[in-house]
């Protein structure tokens, strides 16, 4: 009888084309650009506007919780990696040092390419950018020190100021590590709590096509068609600037190791697939970990390596956000100073923390990186809102491909990588579920 009650059951239905939130978004932005080109007088009304800037205020809500949740977590959970001696530590200085590589090399192609130079916002900007140099001048590095300290806790989090929410944040995250077992209570009702941030964000996106129809209309209804040429150009500058950073940086990484960047992704070509469909490298984590295990690497460091790297090494997050900073401030006319892009590095590195499993999140780390860097640039997120989510595939795709090459160096580095079980999945075309199996019968 359970049989037959098992077999009544009906597989799931496939969710409609017209309900996926993608297409939901490339159809909105698509509406929205014809809008914009066609009636630019409707489009830039007041109304239209606050579509976009209703979704970009309903963005910066969270970015506080967000930041503080997953920074704390971040530092906490380091103790677990403590646990497993030198391949916790190797693994973050691995991540740190990749991750900022990622950092400078988007910092340098937006500096030399600069996508978003002659974009219509920067001839309206032009008051602020005097503005702006004036400011810059006359703020003291001593004035922007003080700056960073809160005068209250809750104070930084209702201003929005996420400078100091990242000072608080790095201090509790320490504090609560210094706990021990005596803070797992709090630190599992942290995680939670992030979760449930991050289930608000996800009620947030599904208002992404509203937002993306009303901003991508009033772009070209006041900026004009010829803006669709520089947003087409940060997507393809982006694209490039994470194939350079896979196939040079990852390739020699590899090459050191002893293994080809080319086959290591032919060989997990299966989860760069459902990353692509998904927008969330988190989504082809188990299948990562087990084709990992099977490519050679111990089971103790990819369960360590894989989930942690998941958190600190966002190498496409970090690209985008640097490349993303530069293509706004840009676009409005303000020129960055260089300690204005250290500051980008700086905190790019800590809002980028644990933003890679969730779909948009990269975009919630944008924000939180430019009100960091001049809050005057935030409003500018209206600009790439309707083509972020051409943006996200990429910076899944990479952070994936960086988590896997982390994995296998991190083996290796530790002298845990089997090298015939390396060479025999990467050189032969062969069924991962079947490694084990070839091998034992040569």
């Amino acid at each position: 009888m359970a049989t037959t009650i098992a077999t009544a059951v009906p597989a799931p239905a496939a969710k409609p084309w017209y309900r996926v939130l993608y297409i939901q978004v490339l159809i909105a932005i698509v509406l929205g650009a014809l809008f914009g080109w066609l009636a630019p007088t409707y489009a830039t009304n007041d109304w239209v506007k606050a579509l976009g800037d209703g979704f970009i205020k309903l963005i910066k809500m969270v970015i506080a919780p967000i930041i503080f949740c997953t920074v704390v977590s971040g530092i906490a959970h380091i103790q677990d990696a403590k646990k497993v001696g030198r391949i916790g530590i190797k693994a973050l200085i691995y991540f740190e040092i990749v991750s900022t590589f990622a950092l400078v090399i988007g910092l340098i192609v937006g500096n030399v390419v600069r996508p978003g130079a002659g974009f219509g916002g920067a001839m309206a900007n032009a008051q602020a950018v005097a503005n702006f140099a004036k400011q810059a001048e006359a703020q003291k590095t001593v004035d922007f020190f003080l700056h960073i300290i809160p005068d209250t806790v809750v104070g930084a989090f209702a201003n929005g100021e996420i400078l100091q929410v990242l000072l608080f944040s790095i201090l509790f995250g320490f504090a609560l590590m210094g706990l021990g077992e005596r803070g797992h209570t709090l630190r599992s009702f942290i995680d939670d709590a992030a979760h449930g941030v991050f289930g608000v964000i996800a009620i947030v996106m599904k208002a992404a096509p509203i937002g993306a129809f009303g901003a991508m209309a009033f772009t070209i209804g006041k900026f004009g068609t010829g803006a669709i040429l520089n947003l087409i150009g940060l997507i393809a500058t982006f694209y490039v600037t994470a194939a350079l950073f896979v196939f040079v940086v990852l390739g020699i990484i590899a090459r050191i190791v002893g293994f080809s960047i080319f086959k290591f992704l032919a060989y997990i070509k299966d989860e760069l697939l459902i990353v692509l469909g998904t927008s969330s490298s988190e989504s082809a984590l188990p299948s990562l970990m087990e084709k990992l295990e099977r490519l050679g690497c111990s089971k103790s460091v990819v369960g360590l390596v894989v989930p942690t790297g998941y958190s600190f090494n966002l190498d496409g997050t970090n690209i985008y956000m640097t490349l993303a900073t530069l293509f706004i401030a840009q676009a409005l006319g303000f020129d960055l100073t260089l300690g204005q892009q250290i500051t980008i590095l700086l905190v790019a590195m800590l809002t980028s923390k644990g933003a890679s499993g969730i779909t948009g999140a990269g975009f919630i780390t944008l924000a939180a990186t430019l009100a960091v860097v001049d809050p005057r640039l935030v409003p500018g997120m209206a600009i790439v809102l309707g083509i972020d989510k051409f943006m996200s595939e990429c910076r899944a795709l990479t952070n994936l491909c960086g988590n896997g090459v982390a994995c296998v160096v991190v083996s290796w580095w530790e002298g845990e990588l089997n090298q015939e079980k390396l060479h025999a999945n990467l050189n032969k075309e062969i069924d991962p579920s079947d490694v084990e199996t070839a091998l034992t019968t040569g």
